[in-house]
């Protein structure tokens, strides 16, 4: 039926399907409140794509069939960027800026001197960069900077941010125009939030710049709606016209542009005609740092002209033609009241200092960590003692030193415990090591945080199954150890404050799905010390199944790259105490059996890399792989798995249902595509 019009009951069935699969899509992966079962989904999706099969006149580029499919292996989708978007070189000092000047003048042809040189100095934000994407002046989608070269898709909550034009203004509007800038909260915003958490019993935000990317990476659009949220522009990636002709060949024509279009800009902005007034701004808007309206952390530079921009070019890391100039950190006084032991997952004694509230730089700091014993012996802080405070990198809150001169009469130096503060258990403090740590696997405090690692991003990635939940668990009795939270029951959830009947159902639906982990997964949920991400990846292309590791000899665990003494030494201490033994057998009788991901080899070297530097993307579902499995399998050769077709993609490996944009956009680039036949044996898997 190539060449038939559709029957009109058929197009309107087509249009009825695609706006529920819309709803759900957006339910399910921007509300996080899915109103079907993922079978229900599934059967309208294939009904959709038989329709559109047998009636190709019913086929829509914007069809639900053509969306990449899949759950996220993050909140979000990946948001690739077409142009990367680069750190920056940072300097503390004007004598930093002399430095960068030099390079600079060393990058330049000899005809350019650096008297002749302009800048467009702006202040540096303290919020969360995003990139916003227009074609033909409408908002069509944008992302987190995430690693440079791929982000997080949050387009729906950028929508939700007043200040980001959805419809740019004026006549000149370019076909393409890519927007860099940064999402802050203003302090008084930041104030009245506050205010608004804790009148609702919320924990409060620690500061604005917390606020706002928490904020901004909200799987409920609703809740970043109802936060008073900014978009100021700095920059941009790529802009194209229609007449092909550049409109903006200055930094400071870019700004003026964007202004232009419906953009705010920073307040303070402004063009230096010379290094001296680049200088002379630095130091004035490090005065006036607290009067601004929202929290900036220095200024950046810029090389104004965008020819010479271009000439200097970039390093992988940061363009050559800008520096970010930090201001000092903010820092008070204060008494120290009292110092605290906490206790992690494994065991770790940290002391924490709690101090006499003080504002450092608009934030109240009552709390900054003391990190271990050798280091309040080397600062010399004592429980009453006048301390002075900072908060590095205007964030994170730490006690520099006492002022000695008002130390009291008879202040003590502080005795680290000899017991854990949580259980009664001796501590001891390994070969090495600048920490203390309880050694008791039963102790409450490194049973709960164990369990809270066990759901974690970093562990299982339990959906809906968060920190508080677990607390509650453990606070209540339901839970001991993660084998526990495999038999948990309805009648057992339902009685908890906050908890009702679909709570608890969708809750154990979760759990009962992450019976069947990937292996990797599981291994890093174990919590094994010294074992991160790359480490359990490499175990479970290594052994397979935790029975074949928990056999292993040190002397085979040192042959894996990476893997040394001390690693090795602490995989087979985990799996040789009677406890983890049980654990896992009580996993086990829980019928938590991760899966094995038939992976090759990691390579042993470049040689036996052969897809090393290569960017392949995977598009349908492969034979017996799932979507994580299929970029572990290229990964496993070397290469980098990309989510979306661009020139640098190297090769397309074509699956089952392949995406037909992807197809197309491949063909156009001319990319090289090769099923899953040939992909296995031109590498001989």
């Amino acid at each position: 039926m190539p060449h038939q019009t559709p029957p009109s009951e058929l197009v309107a069935r087509a249009a009825r399907l695609r706006a529920q699969l819309e709803e759900h899509n957006h339910r399910y992966y921007v509300l996080d409140d899915p109103a079907i079962s993922d079978a229900e989904y599934d059967a309208l999706f294939q009904e959709l794509q038989r329709l559109e099969r047998d009636w190709p006149a019913l086929d829509d580029p914007a069809s639900p069939t053509r969306r990449v499919g899949g759950v996220p292996a993050t909140q979000f989708p990946p948001f690739p960027h077409a142009v990367p978007m680069l750190s920056l070189d940072n300097g503390f000092t004007v004598e930093d800026f002399r430095e960068f000047l030099g390079r600079v003048a060393r990058l330049l042809p000899a005809s350019i001197p650096l008297s002749s040189l302009e800048f467009w100095v702006d202040p540096k934000m303290d919020g969360l960069a995003v990139e916003a994407v227009y074609r033909q002046g409408r908002f069509v989608g944008g992302g987190t900077r995430g690693d440079g070269e791929t982000g997080e898709d949050i387009s729906e909550n950028l929508k939700t941010i007043r200040t980001l034009p959805l419809a740019l203004r004026g006549e000149d509007i370019p076909e393409l125009l890519e927007v860099r800038g940064e999402v802050v909260m203003f302090r008084k915003d930041f104030d009245a939030l506050n205010e608004r958490q804790e009148t609702a019993g919320e924990k409060p935000f620690a500061n604005p710049r917390n606020a706002a990317a928490g904020s901004l990476r909200q799987l409920d659009s609703r809740i970043t709606a109802s936060r008073p949220l900014r978009f100021l522009a700095y920059g941009v990636g790529r802009m194209e016209w229609a007449d092909g002709r550049d409109r903006w060949t200055t930094q400071a024509g870019i700004m003026q542009g964007l202004r232009a279009l419906g953009f705010v800009i920073p307040p303070e902005a402004t063009v230096c005609a010379a290094a001296a007034e680049v200088e002379a701004c630095y130091a004035r808007l490090g005065a006036m740092r607290g009067e601004l309206p929202f929290e900036i952390d220095g200024v950046v530079a810029k090389l104004n002209d965008r020819d010479l921009q271009t000439e200097l070019g970039a390093t992988a890391r940061a363009p050559r033609w800008a520096i970010a100039l930090k201001f000092p950190a903010h820092q008070a006084v204060t008494k120290l009241l009292d110092i605290q032991i906490q206790v992690g997952r494994t065991g770790v004694l940290t002391p924490v200092a709690i101090l006499e509230p003080v504002e450092v730089g608009g934030v109240t700091v009552s709390r900054a960590t003391l990190h271990n014993e050798e280091m309040i012996r080397e600062k010399d802080v004592r429980v009453g003692d006048v301390v002075r405070v900072q908060r590095a990198g205007d964030v994170i809150p730490e006690v520099l030193g006492a002022v000695l001169e008002s130390r009291p009469a008879g202040a003590e130096p502080f005795r680290f415990p000899a017991v854990c503060p949580a259980c009664g258990s001796e501590t001891s403090r390994l070969p090495g090591e600048a920490a203390w740590r309880c050694l008791n696997l039963a102790c409450p405090a490194v049973r709960v945080k164990s369990l809270v690692h066990f759901v974690s991003k970093a562990g299982l990635d339990l959906d809906g199954v968060g920190r508080k939940w677990v607390e509650i668990f453990a606070e209540k009795g339901l839970v001991q150890t993660p084998a526990d939270l495999f038999t948990l029951t309805k009648e057992q959830l339902l009685p908890l404050e906050r908890m009702g009947e679909k709570l608890a159902e969708n809750m154990l639906a979760a759990i009962d799905q992450a019976r069947r982990p990937p292996l990797r997964r599981a291994i890093s949920a174990l919590g094994i010390r010294l074992v991160g991400e790359q480490t359990a990846k490499a175990l479970a292309r290594r052994y397979g199944s935790l029975e074949a590791l928990s056999q292993t000899t040190a002397e085979e665990l040192q042959t894996i790259e990476d893997i040394g003494p001390e690693v090795a030494a602490s995989i087979r201490a985990f799996f040789h105490n009677p406890a983890n033994q049980k654990l896992l057998q009580d996993l086990t009788d829980a019928d938590f059996i991760p899966v094995r991901e038939d992976l090759p080899a990691a390579p042993a070297s470049p040689d036996a890399a052969p897809l090393a530097g290569k960017k392949i993307l995977v598009t349908g579902t492969l034979p017996g792989l799932s979507r994580e499995a299929a970029k572990a399998l290229v990964e496993g050769l070397g290469g980098q798995a990309v989510s979306s077709v661009s020139k640098k993609t190297d090769l397309l490996l074509v699956g089952e249902a392949p995406g037909e944009s992807k197809l197309a956009k491949a063909r156009e680039l001319g990319i090289e595509m090769v099923d899953y036949a040939e992909f296995t044996r031109r590498f001989g898997l």
